[in-house]
C-alpha cells in the first residue's frame, strides 16, 4: 500500500532530539514514502546522530537561517542530493532568555529582534531559498504556538509567533501563483528542547491539564508530526494560509 507522500522530496529543519516535532514529521514522512533531507544548526553532528534513529538514512545540511551565505548555498546542496523539492518544514524558533519567563516589560529590543529574525523572518528566508527547487509547486509547513493569546511565561515568543503567522499568510498570498501552499500547525505544549528553554514552562502546560477536551500527552509529538505530513501531502491541494490546530481542542474552549 502506497503512502501519502510517495515520491515526494521533503526538506525538514529543526531535528534536535528524538522528542522534537520535526523528528516525528521526518519519521512519518519517510514511512509515508518521502525522501527526506534535514538541516541543522548549530550542531549538525547532533542531528546526524538523531537521524540514525529514523526509518531510513537522511542527509544533514548545516543551515543557519540568519546566515545569507548558508541560505545562498542551500539550493545547490539540496539539488545535488534530491534534485528538487515538493515540501519544506520550518521548525525553527529561538528567543534569548531575557525575552522569556515573565520579563516581557524589561526585554531589550536587541533580544526581541533576535527572536523575530530567527522565529518569524526565517520562514520567508527559508521559503525563498527553497523556491527555485519547487518548480512544480509544493507545500511549506511551519510550527506555531497559538498567537491569539497571551500565554504565561511565553513573553516575546508570543509576538514572534504572531509575526510568524502573519508571514505565513503573506507567503501564501505571494507564492500561490507558483502553486506553493504555506500553512502552519499550531501544536499544544510538548516536552521538547524548545520547552526546556522556557522558564516556568510547567505553568503554561498546566492549561492543557484542565482545558483540553481530548487528552493531551506532552511526551507524544507524533500527532503534530502527522499533522505536518498531512499538510505536505496532496490531500490539502487548495488549502493555504491556514493554521491547523493539533492541540487537543484547547484553542476553541471558552472561559
Amino acid at each position: 500500500m502506497s503512502g501519502i507522500l510517495d515520491g515526494k522530496r521533503i526538506l525538514i529543519t529543526g531535528v534536535l532530539m528524538e522528542s522534537s516535532i520535526a523528528f516525528h514529521a521526518a519519521k512519518v514522512a519517510q514511512e509515508q514514502g518521502a525522501e527526506v533531507i534535514l538541516t541543522a544548526f548549530p550542531r549538525p553532528t547532533l542531528t546526524e546522530r538523531i537521524a540514525r534513529k529514523l526509518p531510513k538514512p537522511a542527509k544533514v545540511i548545516e543551515l543557519d537561517v540568519t546566515n545569507t551565505e548558508h541560505l545562498d548555498r542551500l539550493e545547490g546542496l539540496v539539488r545535488d542530493e534530491l534534485g528538487s523539492l515538493d515540501g519544506v518544514v520550518h521548525s525553527i524558533g529561538f528567543a534569548p532568555q531575557d525575552a522569556l519567563g515573565g520579563n516581557f516589560l524589561n526585554t531589550p529590543f536587541e533580544s526581541v529582534a533576535t527572536a523575530m529574525h530567527v522565529s518569524a523572518f526565517s520562514l520567508k528566508s527559508l521559503a525563498m531559498a527553497c523556491k527555485p527547487l519547487m518548480n512544480d509547486g509544493g507545500s511549506i509547513v511551519g510550527l506555531t504556538f497559538d498567537a491569539q493569546f497571551a500565554w504565561p511565561q511565553y513573553d516575546w515568543m508570543g509576538p514572534a509567533k504572531a509575526a510568524l503567522e502573519a508571514t505565513s499568510r503573506y507567503l501564501a498570498r505571494d507564492l500561490g501563483k507558483e502553486d506553493i501552499r504555506c500553512n502552519l500547525v499550531s501544536a499544544g505544549p510538548l516536552k521538547s528542547m524548545a520547552a526546556k528553554s522556557i522558564p516556568g514552562f510547567t505553568e503554561l502546560a498546566d492549561v492543557w491539564n484542565t482545558r483540553s477536551p481530548l487528552s493531551w500527552d506532552m511526551t507524544d509529538p507524533e500527532p503534530a508530526g502527522r499533522g505536518i505530513v498531512a499538510l505536505l501531502s496532496d490531500f490539502f491541494p487548495k488549502t493555504t494560509g491556514e493554521i491547523i490546530h493539533v492541540d487537543g481542542g484547547v484553542h476553541m474552549m471558552g472561559a
